[in-house]
């Protein structure tokens, strides 16, 4: 205990530093690159005479050339001097109020006021016995870039002088492709142990390797990650899907200890599979390759059944789907859609794999049969099998279709 406030202490005490200011002339975001709704929000603020920053994610992606996902905004202003200065501005939240911009369907630019730590090391060993200590209080934009998980995601970007501002060396591991936690990941960690699942995130989708201490901290701490809401969990675990990297990224929960945490029995299999040979990898291989190829044609992934179904797909040839699906939906609570959903396509693979015989073609009307097209086509690809029956349910699909749009 003493040891960890120690820490805590010293962590406390960092910062009055001045920040690394990288102007235009010396990085390469434009606004062009930025999203007008973003910009609207970043602008109406300073026009009004607050500080508003493009801040995590989006500036680190800007950076790296790559298009962002998400443009969140950080400001001085408080929650509701957000909302009056946007009709379109609903709060959210409890323990801290988030602004969320509407510009329409699926147009929201979530906006944040600067936050800090809001107690002192005196106040935290005084309550130590109550619990997790509230870190919600309003800051600066030093002390908002000192609570972000990784030196990567504490940047800011400036839409009054162009420039990009560092508090916390974020730049310099971009140069290195290094993901490098803010402070002592030792206690980062167990403040909130999803940023483990986080750093695997990251590092898989970036390809940045995961700095030494911060690796360290995964390894030694990785069965703390139990300590974390199942929802939270459930939905970190579908993020490492993402981008095409669910391969390197399940793998590092492997190496590390996660998986073994979250998913004992499936890393069970793996082990009993050969480990680091284990069939698993080659077939998640082939669903990064597909997800890839949607993402070059700017169409959207598969859905999360297929990738459940696919991660799952070896346990099931050993126990059935059902039981391996089960151990999933037990410890993660997936959506009951979801694992029913899986169950289904990981039988289809005996059903598509006999052509398409008269009177046994209702299957392709069922909702999931695009999905089980894609599935055993992902499944076909990583095992090198035949596809020409699996190519003669996708003419009777196809041919279905039309009859069912005329």
């Amino acid at each position: 205990m003493f040891e960890f406030l120690a820490k805590l202490t010293r962590r406390c005490k960092k910062g009055n530093k001045k920040p690394i200011i990288r102007l235009r002339a010396d990085h390469c975001i434009s606004r062009k690159n930025i999203d007008k709704t973003a910009l609207k929000v970043l602008y109406r603020l300073a026009n009004l005479g607050y500080t508003a920053y493009l801040v995590g994610g989006g500036v680190r992606d800007l950076l790296l050339g790559r298009t962002p996902k998400d443009f969140d905004v950080a400001t001085d202003a408080r929650p509701n001097e957000v909302k009056r200065a946007f009709r379109n501005c609903f709060l959210v939240g409890r323990r801290f109020r988030l602004a969320h911009i509407c510009f329409g369907p699926g147009k929201i630019v979530e906006t944040a006021t600067f936050r800090k730590d809001s107690q002192s090391v005196g106040e935290i060993i005084e309550h130590a016995s109550e619990g997790p200590f509230e870190d919600n209080t309003f800051g600066t934009p030093e002390t908002d870039a000192y609570r972000r998980d990784f030196t990567v995601n504490g940047l800011f970007y400036d839409i009054t002088t162009f420039s990009v501002i560092d508090w916390v060396g974020g730049l310099e591991d971009l140069e290195k492709r290094v993901i490098r936690s803010i402070g002592d990941p030792m206690i980062r960690f167990r403040e909130d142990p999803v940023r483990m699942m986080r750093a695997i995130k990251f590092s898989s989708r970036l390809g940045f390797t995961i700095e030494k201490k911060t690796l360290s901290a995964i390894k030694e701490l990785h069965s703390n990650i139990l300590t974390a809401s199942v929802p939270r969990l459930c939905e970190e675990i579908f993020r490492l899907f993402s981008y095409g990297v669910s391969m390197p990224a399940f793998k590092m929960m492997y190496n590390y200890g996660l998986m073994k945490d979250l998913m004992p029995e499936l890393a069970d299999f793996i082990a009993k599979d050969g480990g680091e040979n284990s069939i698993v990898w080659k077939h998640l291989q082939a669903l990064d390759e597909y997800e890839k190829e949607m993402l070059k044609k700017h169409a959207d992934g598969v859905s999360n059944s297929i990738r459940a179904a696919v991660l799952y797909s070896a346990m099931a040839k050993e126990i059935g789907s059902r039981n391996a699906l089960s151990t999933f939906s037990k410890s993660m609570k997936i959506p009951k859609q979801v694992y029913f959903s899986s169950i289904l396509l990981i039988d289809s693979a005996k059903r598509l794999s006999i052509a398409p015989a008269r009177g046994k073609k209702r299957f392709v009307y069922n909702r999931d049969f695009k999905s089980a097209l894609i599935y055993n086509r992902i499944m076909a690809k990583a095992e090198k099998r035949d596809l020409s029956v699996l190519k003669e349910w996708e003419e009777l699909y196809l041919s279905s279709t039309k009859e069912r749009t005329r």
